[in-house]
C-alpha cells in the first residue's frame, strides 16, 4: 500500500466486486459511507470489478460497476468483500491481480469476512493482526501462519490495514472508518439513521456456534461425556471422572485432549456454559441458569460470560432471546 495520499475533498472508496460476492459484505459498508453523505459531502463510493463487467452476487442479483480496477485511479480506501463459495472459485488470478493493483493505490485497505483471504494471498497479512468471520478464522490462521488472526474481534486495525468479521461486521468497520475520518458525532448520526449499534459490546464469539465441537470417538470418552451432560451441576473433578472411567487421570486427560481438544476440566466448563446459555435463551433468569448449570452463583456465571463473550449474561439474553417487539429492546441508538 502506498504510504501517502493527497486525496480530494471527497474520499474515494473503492469496492472490488466479483462473481459470487456476498451482497451484504459490500452493500452494508457502502450504505454507511453513502449515509455519511447526509451529514457531509465526504465520500464517493466506486464499485469496481476486475474487468469492468457486471458481476453476479450471492443472491443472484447482477450489479453494474463503474469500471475495471486497473483503470480506476487512486483511492482513499479500498474494501475487499468476501464470498461463501469455495475460495478457488472466486479468489481467481484476475481478482487477486485487481486487488494487488488497488492495494498499491490506496491509503487504507480493508477486508470484510472472507475477503481476508485475498489479503493473505497477496502476502499483506504477514506479520499483521487480522480477523475474519468466526467460521473461517481457524483456516485463515492455518493458511497464513505469519498472520496473527484474532478469532473474536469484530474488526481489527493494524496500521492502514483493516479486516472485519462477516456481513454486519463490515458495517461496524465502516462506521469506525467514518469516525476516524470525521469524528464520533458523524458516525453516531449514521448509526442512528441506519438503526445499528455504533459499537457493539463483546466480540464475535457471542454470535458464533462456538459450543459445537468434535464428538467423542471411543466408548470410554463417550461414557464420561454422557456422565457430565447428564448432570452438569454435579461436582465433577478430573479425579472423579477418571475414577468413573476406571483409568488414570493422566490417561483420561490425554484421551480428552486427543478426541475433544480440551482437558476434562475444560470440557466440564464448556458443557456448563452451553447449558447456561441455552437456559438464558429459553427465558430462565440469570440466577436460575447459574444454579442449574453448576456455577453456584449468578456472579460466577457473570464472570464466565464476560471472560468468554465480553458481555454479561443479562445483556446477552436481551440480545439473543427474541427478535420480537415484546422482548427487551435490541437497539438503543436513537437519541443516545
Amino acid at each position: 500500500m502506498c504510504s501517502e495520499f493527497a486525496g480530494p475533498a471527497r474520499r474515494r472508496i473503492g469496492i472490488l466486486l466479483f462473481d459470487g460476492v456476498k451482497m451484504l459484505d459490500f452493500a452494508g459498508p457502502a450504505e454507511v459511507f453513502v449515509e455519511a453523505n447526509q451529514s457531509l459531502n465526504g465520500y464517493q463510493v466506486v464499485l469496481l470489478s476486475p474487468d469492468g463487467g457486471e458481476v453476479s452476487t450471492s443472491i443472484g442479483a447482477r450489479v453494474e460497476v463503474a469500471g475495471a480496477a486497473a483503470d480506476a485511479g487512486r483511492f482513499d480506501t479500498v474494501v475487499i468483500p468476501g464470498s461463501e463459495r469455495p475460495l478457488s472459485t472466486w479468489a481467481t488470478p484476475q481478482v487477486l491481480a485487481a486487488a494487488r493493483h488497488l492495494s498499491a493505490r490506496t491509503r487504507r485497505l480493508a477486508s470484510v469476512c472472507s475477503g481476508a483471504y485475498v489479503l493473505g494471498e497477496l502476502g499483506l497479512l504477514d506479520g499483521r493482526r487480522a480477523t475474519t468471520h468466526w467460521k473461517f478464522t481457524t483456516d485463515l490462521a492455518r493458511r497464513y501462519p505469519r498472520a496473527a488472526v484474532d478469532p473474536d474481534a469484530i474488526f481489527v486495525r493494524d496500521g492502514t490495514l483493516y479486516s472485519s468479521a462477516g456481513v454486519a461486521a463490515g458495517m461496524d468497520l465502516a462506521l469506525a472508518l467514518v469516525e476516524e475520518d470525521h469524528g464520533a458525532d458523524v458516525a453516531r448520526r449514521v448509526a442512528q439513521s441506519l438503526v445499528v449499534y455504533m459499537q457493539r459490546a463483546g466480540g464475535q464469539s457471542q454470535f458464533s456456534a462456538s459450543l459445537s465441537g468434535p464428538a467423542p470417538r471411543t466408548p470410554l470418552v463417550r461414557a464420561v461425556v454422557d456422565l457430565i451432560c447428564a448432570d452438569p451441576a454435579a461436582p465433577h473433578t478430573v479425579q472423579s471422572l477418571a475414577a468413573h472411567a476406571r483409568v488414570s487421570v493422566r490417561h483420561l486427560t490425554r484421551l480428552f485432549r486427543a478426541e475433544l481438544e480440551r482437558s476434562p476440566a475444560e470440557y466440564v466448563a464448556f458443557i456448563r456454559f452451553g447449558v447456561a446459555r441455552d437456559l438464558l435463551h429459553s427465558g430462565a433468569g440469570v440466577t436460575e441458569a447459574a444454579m442449574a448449570a453448576g456455577y453456584g452463583s449468578s456472579e460466577a456465571l457473570r464472570r464466565a460470560f464476560v471472560a468468554r463473550l465480553g458481555i454479561s449474561p443479562r445483556k446477552y439474553q436481551q440480545r439473543f432471546r427474541s427478535t420480537g417487539s415484546a422482548g427487551a429492546p435490541l437497539l438503543a441508538v436513537v437519541g443516545s
